[in-house]
C-alpha cells in the first residue's frame, strides 16, 4: 500500500501480514482523490475517517495537508498500527481514536467537511451509515459522506445520494448534505 499523492506521495505503508483490514486499492484511491481535488480545497478540510483499518485514507488526506483528520478504528491492533504510522510520518493533523464507529458518531460534537466510511463490505447494517450520520448532524453544510462498499450494496435510493463511482470491486457512494423541509 502506498500514498498516491501529496506531500508523502510514493511512501509505502506496510501493515503486518496478519492484518485483517482490506485497504482501499491504490487505483481506487487515486481516482477518488482526483474527484475530491476537483470539488474541495484540501487545505480547508476537516475529515472523519470511519472504520479506518490500515489508516490508508487518513494518510492520503494528511498528505494533502488537510486541517484535521480523525481516524476511528475499533480493532486494537489496527488502531495501534495507525497510531504508530502517524508518529513515524509525523502527521500532527491526524488523531486516531479506538472506538466503534457508530458509538463515536453518536457522541461526536464536531462537524466535518468530509466523512469517509470504509466498513466491512458484509457489515450487517452498512446501509444505515449515511442516514445515521445525517441524523447526528456531524456533516458541515456542503459536506460529503463517502461510503466505500462492494457491488452488492445499493445506496441510490437514500436521501442525500448524489453519485456512485466504481473501480473494479470497489464502489464509492457519495452523499451531500441535504435540506429537510
Amino acid at each position: 500500500m502506498r500514498i498516491v499523492s501529496g506531500k508523502y506521495k510514493g511512501r509505502l505503508i506496510r501493515p503486518p501480514k496478519n492484518f485483517k483490514a482490506r485497504p482501499t486499492t491504490d487505483f481506487a484511491k487515486e481516482n477518488l482523490f482526483n474527484i475530491l481535488n476537483n470539488n474541495f480545497d484540501f487545505a480547508e478540510l476537516s475529515v472523519l475517517d470511519l472504520f479506518s483499518g490500515t489508516g490508508s485514507i487518513s494518510y492520503e488526506f494528511a498528505s494533502r495537508e488537510c486541517i484535521s483528520i480523525v481516524s476511528i478504528e475499533s480493532n486494537f491492533k489496527h488502531q495501534h498500527f495507525i497510531r504508530k504510522t502517524i508518529e513515524e510520518l509525523d502527521l500532527p493533523n491526524v488523531k486516531t481514536i479506538k472506538s466503534d464507529a457508530f458509538r463515536y458518531i453518536k457522541s461526536c460534537k464536531d462537524k466535518f467537511d468530509i466523512i469517509f466510511a470504509d466498513p466491512p463490505y458484509d457489515l450487517k447494517n452498512i446501509e444505515s451509515i449515511p442516514g445515521f450520520i445525517f441524523e447526528q448532524q456531524i456533516l458541515k453544510e456542503n459536506g460529503w459522506i463517502i461510503v466505500e462498499h462492494g457491488n452488492k450494496t445499493n445506496f441510490s435510493k437514500h436521501l442525500g445520494f448524489v453519485d456512485i463511482r466504481k473501480y473494479g470491486g470497489v464502489n464509492f457512494s457519495i452523499f451531500e448534505t441535504y435540506k429537510t423541509a
